[in-house]
């Protein structure tokens, strides 16, 4: 009996990675099925650059998806926008995060008993 070991860790780290590689295929499947998820869920609407201003960057994160046998079943690429080098009061002037208080946790805890 043979044994192999697979790293896990042998994901693309860059686009031109991805490009280059033996997968090159379907990283490009996977990329184009992101681009198609986006557009059809109206994630992006086209707009103007305010004068003066440049776009925030974005990049590809590539993972391959395993099966609990460690065979791949899927490539999958998601493209994230560089959001950490937005700047507060110029790219950005309010951040809210929705909080529930306990006393509303509890409550909704308590009704389903």
């Amino acid at each position: 009996m043979s044994s192999f070991s697979i790293n896990l860790d042998d994901d693309p780290k860059t686009f031109t990675e991805a490009m280059t590689s033996r997968d090159a295929p379907l990283w490009m499947e996977a990329i184009n099925d992101e681009m198609d998820s986006i557009m059809g869920n109206g994630t992006w609407e086209l707009a103007d650059l305010p004068k003066g201003r440049r776009p925030i960057g974005s990049k590809w994160i590539f993972k391959r998806k395993y099966h609990p046998d460690r065979s791949i079943y899927a490539y999958k690429a998601i493209l994230v926008a560089k959001g950490y080098k937005q700047r507060e009061g110029i790219d950005y002037f309010d951040t809210y995060a929705p909080v529930a208080r306990i006393s509303s946790i509890r409550t909704l805890i308590a009704y389903q008993h």
